[in-house]
């Protein structure tokens, strides 16, 4: 018996398209040409009654769509923090899409399962986290805070007495959680799908670390549950919380220490980082985005929380229709019962490189950032507002009004992308180097986009 008519023919033109795509990776402008709407029309608003040969299906959806894609996965996008896609890890999702395997449940679907959990002990040895922690696979950073702070949760109230698995929050005594002036908004996001509310603002310095002595007289003010969120690597300048007096003073209080690294937790692959991460492995709980500095495809988050059982009575489901597993089920370290085996491109992105190429991946990335930022600052007019410690560059051009006319001219010229934003009440230009491909032409070539666009600025 062969394939399902059809399938060999569109699987066909979907390489064919995909291949042609990449291709075009290296010279293509990186932003889109046609807008949503633009694509919708090309679409076709209404369902028709009749379907279509497969083949042809696929042909309409790229022509309708590629268009309006991003060249995202260029070596000269450094738009908000997306990494690119590595060529094992490319084509392991491939294979998982094809496998169609549900990974979790353990016994079902063994397969993937074992791959992920190589994955997940490479992971552990790699970032130098406790050995037996909880590895789990999420869609993306913020669901791995969802996975970890929910763990968190149950072990803070079961430690006052309180059983929030079987008694909810309704009167339950209130969990502070204190993260720096600068957390990102994926964790106030977990926060309230947990319901948890809004956290309490630690102030920080200049580059947006949290002050860890000011940390430590907040917790002080009050005792009860208690959770503190620290982050490694601030969107717009890169740096990482003070994580070693940050821990003690959160261990004084009896609080649970949860580590935002949606991109900086990779720095710890690498010993030439060590100031950054030190101290980070002390902590309950990490987070992060497999699919930015690993540049695997999206999605995959990961959640590492090392009370195992703590996230295990967060996530776990048993239901008599579920397999018994002979060891823990993927679906008790997230929130999915169903879900693809996203760490699968996770272990061929790492089998591919080894621990070697990983560390290799990271200080290239950081090597990038900083080529980017004395490459602008000899630009008359600009101002590299941080230290650039890691991935991420700040600049300004004078006046906001000015930075603002100079992003948009960067944008319409279409060799690079990098993000508009506002940091420390400046308007920035904000880099964030996150692709495996970038290299010294892409840097340079970009280095001369920003020239272009502030010799053309006017104001």
């Amino acid at each position: 018996m062969g394939l399902v008519p059809g399938t060999d023919a569109a699987l066909d033109r979907a390489t064919a398209h995909a291949l042609r795509w990449l291709g075009s990776l290296p010279t293509r402008p990186v932003p889109s040409s046609a807008t949503a709407d633009e694509v919708t029309a090309a679409l076709g608003a209404e369902l028709p009654p009749q379907g279509a040969d497969p083949a042809a299906v696929i042909d309409r959806l790229a022509a309708a769509v590629e268009p309006g894609l991003m060249a995202s996965a260029s070596g000269r996008f450094y738009g908000w923090v997306m990494g690119g896609t590595l060529p094992a890890a490319l084509a392991a999702d491939w294979l998982v899409t094809a496998w169609d395997q549900n990974a979790g449940m353990r016994d079902a679907t063994p397969g993937v399962v074992a791959v992920e959990e190589v994955a997940a002990r490479w992971l552990l040895h790699l970032l130098g986290l406790p050995t037996g922690s909880a590895v789990g696979f999420a869609t993306g950073a913020t669901m791995a805070n969802v996975t970890c702070l929910a763990a968190a949760r149950g072990r803070v109230l079961e430690r006052v007495g309180w059983d929030v698995a079987a008694d909810g929050l309704s009167g339950a005594p209130r969990i502070r959680v204190l993260v720096g002036e600068e957390g990102h908004g994926s964790v106030d996001v977990a926060l309230r799908y947990l319901g948890l509310g809004a956290p309490e603002r630690v102030p920080g310095d200049d580059q947006g670390r949290l002050d860890a002595v000011a940390l430590s007289d907040a917790l002080a003010t009050q005792d009860g549950p208690a959770i503190v969120c620290l982050q490694a690597g601030n969107v717009h300048s890169g740096a990482f919380d003070p994580f070693g007096p940050a821990v003690a003073a959160a261990r004084r209080a009896g609080a649970w220490v949860h580590v935002d690294g949606a991109f900086g937790l990779w720095a710890a692959a690498t010993p030439t980082l060590t100031a950054l991460t030190e101290g980070i492995a002390e902590a309950d709980s990490w987070a992060t985005d497999a699919h930015k500095t690993l540049n695997t495809p999206y999605d995959c988050g990961v959640a590492v929380v090392a009370d195992a059982a703590a996230v295990h009575q967060a996530m776990g489901l048993h239901a008599s229709y579920l397999l018994t597993p002979s060891t823990v089920d993927p679906l008790e370290t997230v929130p999915e019962i169903s879900r693809r085996a996203r760490g699968v491109p996770v272990w061929a992105a790492l089998a591919s490189l080894g621990s070697d190429g990983v560390r290799e991946l990271v200080e290239g990335l950081v090597a990038c950032a900083r080529g980017l930022a004395d490459g602008i600052a000899r630009i008359p007019g600009a101002e590299i507002l941080n230290d650039v410690v890691y991935t991420q560059v700040s600049v300004a051009f004078g006046s906001d009004e000015r930075t603002r006319d100079v992003t948009q001219r960067l944008l319409a010229d279409g060799t690079a992308w990098m993000s508009g934003s506002r940091w420390r009440d400046r308007e920035v230009l904000r880099v964030s180097v996150s692709n495996w491909s970038t290299d010294a032409e892409d840097v340079a070539a970009s280095v001369d986009a920003v020239r272009r666009a502030a010799a053309a600025s006017t104001l």
